[in-house]
């Protein structure tokens, strides 16, 4: 482990304005989200799952609340779930699309 570099960084986190940190956790978040051509359809998924966004967004609508996923999913955790619904909201109507050509399947 380099903790040298994670000391430096610590440091860097730690100078941050509020509004810097707000962005750097954005943008971390958004990294718990991928699309990878040949997995999951290329549908965005959970890092490193196969679990794509859109299963975890069904099994919300249909009543699932973040501890029932938590306890069917035990591998993931309340930030990936804070990351599917953060994506989910900004990509709300692409993803609606593909429940719905799958529902029509």
């Amino acid at each position: 482990m380099n903790t040298r570099l994670v000391d430096s960084l610590l440091q860097i986190i730690t100078s941050l304005t509020l509004e810097e940190r707000l962005l750097l956790q954005e943008r971390l978040n958004s990294m718990a989200i991928q699309l990878t051509p040949g997995v999951c359809g290329g549908q965005p998924r959970i890092r490193n799952t196969r679990i794509p966004v859109w299963t975890l967004m069904t099994f919300r609508q249909q009543g699932a609340d973040d501890a029932e996923l938590l306890r069917n999913y035990p591998h993931l955790t309340q930030d990936d779930l804070n990351a599917v619904w953060t994506y989910y909201t900004q990509h709300e109507a692409e993803l609606n699309d593909v429940v719905n050509s799958i529902n029509n399947d």
